[in-house]
This record gives C-alpha cells, sequence and structure tokens, in this order.
C-alpha cells in the first residue's frame, strides 16, 4: 500500500454514487457479526477506515439503510450497494467499504472484530483479532502500529 497514490476513487456498483479518498487510511478490518454479514450477504463486511476530512461523496446522494439508527449506513438509492458507514460517537473517521474502491488490490484486515460471531470457517490475515470491538485504550497503539507497518500512501 505504500506506493498507493491519492487520492483514490470509488463508487457503487451501478456507478450512481461516486466518492474520492484524499486521506491515508488510518485503519483495515473485517467485521465478522452477524449485522455485517447479513447487509454483506458474506461471511464478513472489509472496511478501509478514513478520517473524515478526507473522504467527499462526488456523485449522487447516499441513502440510510441498514438498521437506521445512530450508526449510519450508506448505501446507493439504485443499486443498493452498501458504501459506507458513519459509526455512532465516532465523527472523526469514515468506513468505506473496501470493495467499493476503484482499486482494492492492496486492501488486507490489519484487525478483525466479532469474531465471537465468525462463521466457522472464515478466516482473514488480520494482524489482531477481537471477539468483539477492540477496547477503546487499544486504539491509539492500533493506529500507530498499522501506520508503521502500511507505510504513508503519497499524497
Amino acid at each position: 500500500m505504500s506506493e498507493s497514490k491519492l487520492p483514490w476513487e470509488g463508487g457503487c456498483r451501478c456507478g450512481g454514487v461516486r466518492f474520492k479518498v484524499s486521506a491515508p487510511p488510518l485503519l483495515t478490518m473485517a467485521c465478522h457479526c452477524t449485522g455485517c454479514q447479513r447487509m454483506t450477504a458474506s461471511a464478513f463486511s472489509l472496511s478501509v477506515a478514513i478520517p473524515s476530512e478526507g473522504f467527499a461523496v462526488t456523485k449522487g446522494e447516499p441513502v440510510i439503510g441498514g438498521l437506521h439508527g445512530a450508526t449510519r449506513h450508506y448505501f446507493c438509492p439504485h443499486c443498493m450497494s452498501w458504501m459506507f458507514t458513519r459509526p455512532e460517537g465516532m465523527d472523526w473517521f469514515v468506513n468505506v467499504r473496501a470493495t467499493m474502491l476503484d482499486d482494492p488490490s492492496w486492501f488486507a484486515p490489519f484487525i478483525e472484530t466479532w469474531t465471537s460471531e465468525r462463521l466457522p470457517w472464515a478466516t482473514t490475515p488480520a494482524v489482531h483479532s477481537y471477539e468483539t470491538l477492540p477496547p477503546m485504550e487499544a486504539y491509539e497503539g492500533l493506529l500507530e502500529e498499522y501506520r508503521k507497518q502500511a507505510g504513508s500512501p503519497v499524497a
């Protein structure tokens, strides 16, 4: 990933909603929770945490889907692709679905969460695994370790 050049672009399956990433990722993740399993129709969701100021929708108007709660999941209103999430109480970053990037080939999850709900056969190459979420006090160290391991994409 250190060879990647920002900005990155991405969008939904039909192209109706597009976005731009102009800041390096804070962390990459796989979430095994049953909510993510059901929203992706897969074993887990893949996310790239992007600082909020480094993320912008450039085309279209995404709509809120999922449970419509305090954590807001955004979808394309036409093809219903789950594109990104704004987690409750954490407005400083956006969780972009990694496979919505035009080039997700560099992506690998650094952490995996909700392994207590993981399907028995589902594995990832994540460096750190958590039965639920990492404790809040662990995030500073995880972000620093990810930054050192990943390098910084060129802006």
